[in-house]
């Protein structure tokens, strides 16, 4: 007799082996037809796997977040399947599950067009309205290799025989194609209904740059018709928000080829840029923060110490000088431990926090760059603050407070949080770590928010704290964080002065909190779709002239607002009010003054607001103290 326990903690009983698809039956018609695979005592299998032994058991649905991944999984499998029908002299490699849906790699021996692209998703559907079986099978290693080497896979050849020799490999089927993996897999090609390929970019065999590029097509795949198509509007309503289509749009700044992964700032764009950077400035200053600058080239002798020459290099742009090595700094830490350095420093200094906007430099590959998101030159609102152990926890809870309000005045209010704890390869004792990882976790505690454990995620020199930006269409950006290191400042010689006398290594905690200033303003581009808040936008007032009858007043109007510290200008050209307004109103600018006679006469102004929103006419002064309260309210 085998008893098959359910999540409710009923048991279910069987006089002979029974398949998670049999069990799914038993229970009922409905969750038989939903059954896409089964949790056997934690572990994920397929709907036809047999359960011989009395087991845990859970039926996994579209309505599990397992389920959904099956889904995706699958139809991943289902492409390549595709791809094999219409392009049979296309190989296939790998095709895993990504965040909302999946890829897979091809080597073919032309590019895939979007009429491609077109025909792959069109026989896709036709393949899953046929309803075909997916079945898994086993094969030792060495079989496995030969069959896919006389299938002409010889990508898939060489990733078998990686696996180490005496080990057996599973293979699934659907219809005509035969697949390797690990599994599971939805039961049939039927349960793929809801899916749409999205593009075709290049992938490097296996992730390095010397191997052949291959074809990566992109998909989505979700559990319903809904899902799908709210997740599409949500890409249309990112398309229109892209900061590089925005950031042309508005004259902020461009990307040219002459310096891949570098970005030119335009005249408003770099008046973005200052708002963000001294509003940030002013944040250091007002929590203890002394702001410091270190150089931009060291040399490689100090990145030996540090542990970056072997382990970053290949990210390292570099140079050398009367026969000596130096790197572009990637990161401000070391430069900072430099400056710490300089006298000598007493339990009675720290907890000592150095402030940096650092300009840094990563090599990082041209494929992964992505407009001012993902760049190769970078400012960092740098922090590290150096402490003792006991000081950890305190500093732990100033910072996310200050982290909080900071996002707040940027628009953003959801925040997800994340405490990163030790990896198998580590320094520093068990004890210390404990005492790091407690007072993170107690940090946020007192914050009164909601976290979660990675375990094994941390740094080899101490956990962190990673801080997430939620979006307005909901999108994740990991932009914060707090860092414990217990390691760099033992290796650069770092220390403190003890109040019985003894020198001692400081904690040091690295600190961001939008982290890099080009990816932050790009993700303000795209919370607010341009319209950035009045605090922030570049240009926040255009006084737009009737006739030339009002240029002198309309300057005058510039000026007494300039002189208040608004950014304001004036639009004298000889054009329509209607075609001014729109013109402006595309710019996206706050507010737009309008100025006639009667404006002129009477010493006031006829105010719209971003939105087109009419607020009527009121006199210069009134408006001046609107616009002084949204900037101090940063709305």
């Amino acid at each position: 007799m085998i008893q098959i326990t359910l999540p409710d903690g009923s048991a279910r009983r069987f006089d002979h082996p029974v398949t998670v698809a049999e069990v799914a039956a038993s229970i009922g018609a409905g969750l038989a037809k939903a059954a896409l695979a089964g949790k056997v005592d934690g572990r994920l299998v397929d709907t036809s796997h047999r359960i011989a032994a009395d087991a845990r058991l859970a039926i996994v649905t579209d309505k599990d977040p397992e389920g959904l991944e099956l889904i995706r999984h699958s139809t991943a499998h289902l492409l390549a399947y595709a791809v094999k029908e219409l392009f049979p002299d296309a190989q296939v490699t790998i095709g895993p599950v990504i965040d909302n849906g999946f890829y897979y790699d091809f080597a073919y021996k032309r590019p895939f067009t979007p009429e491609d692209l077109a025909a792959i998703e069109q026989r896709m559907a036709e393949l899953a309205t046929k309803d075909e079986r997916v079945e898994r099978r086993v094969l030792p290693r060495d079989e496995a290799v030969e069959h896919f080497k006389r299938l002409g896979e010889f990508y898939k050849a060489e990733i078998i025989a990686s696996i180490p020799a005496g080990e057996d490999v599973s293979l699934y089927r659907e219809g005509g194609f035969e697949d390797l993996c690990r599994g599971p897999h939805v039961p049939s090609t039927g349960r793929l209904k809801h899916f749409k390929l999205m593009k075709v970019a290049g992938a490097y065999w296996r992730g390095d740059h010397r191997n052949e590029m291959l074809q990566r097509i992109y998909g989505t795949a979700w559990a319903t018709k809904d899902e799908l198509q709210k997740y599409l509007h949500m890409l249309e309503e990112a398309e229109k928000r892209d900061h590089r289509k925005l950031g042309r749009e508005l004259d902020l700044f461009h990307l040219d080829e002459h310096a891949p992964g570098l970005v030119f700032w335009h005249p408003k764009g770099w008046l973005l840029w200052q708002q963000v950077e001294q509003y940030m400035r002013a944040v250091y200053r007002d929590n203890g923060y002394l702001e410091v600058k270190g150089p931009q080239i060291l040399e490689k002798t100090l990145w030996e110490k540090t542990g970056h020459w072997d382990k970053y290099r290949e990210h390292m742009f570099t140079t050398e000088s009367e026969k000596r090595d130096y790197a572009l700094k990637p990161m401000n830490c070391p430069g900072h431990i430099l400056i710490y350095k300089q006298g000598i420093k007493s339990y009675r200094d720290l907890p000592l926090r150095y402030g940096e906007f650092g300009q840094c430099h990563r090599n990082e590959p041209s494929g992964g760059l992505h407009g001012i998101m993902r760049v190769r030159g970078f400012t960092q609102d740098d922090g590290h603050i150096f402490c003792t152990e006991d000081m950890i926890q305190g500093e732990c809870v100033a910072y996310t407070a200050l982290l909080r309000r900071v996002y707040a005045d940027f628009g953003f209010h959801e925040i997800l949080y994340k405490v990163a704890t030790r990896p198998d390869a580590r320094i520093g004792s068990d004890a210390i770590w404990d005492k790091a990882e407690q007072a993170l976790m107690a940090s946020l505690r007192s914050a009164g928010v909601d976290f979660v454990v990675s375990p094994g995620e941390g740094a080899f020199y101490g956990p962190k704290i990673e801080y997430t930006l939620r979006d307005a269409l909901g999108r994740e950006w990991q932009c914060g964080t707090i860092q414990v290191d217990f390691s760099m400042p033992e290796r650069l010689d770092a220390e403190y002065v003890a109040e019985d006398g003894s020198r001692h290594h400081p904690v040091m905690l690295h600190r961001a909190i939008v982290g890099s200033l080009e990816r932050f303003i790009g993700i303000l581009i795209e919370q607010h779709a341009g319209a950035l808040p009045v605090w922030l936008a570049p240009q926040q007032v255009a006084v737009l002239t009737i006739t030339d009858e009002q240029s002198g007043y309309a300057e005058s109007v510039v000026k007494a607002l300039q002189k208040q510290g608004v950014r304001a200008a004036s639009d004298l050209r000889n054009q329509k009010i209607t075609y001014k307004i729109r013109e402006h109103s595309l710019h996206k600018v706050p507010y737009l003054l309008v100025v006639g006679d009667k404006e002129k006469a009477s010493g006031a102004v006829s105010v719209r607001a971003r939105g087109n929103k009419d607020l009527g006419v009121m006199p210069l002064d009134d408006f001046a103290s609107k616009i002084a309260e949204d900037i101090a309210r940063k709305v």
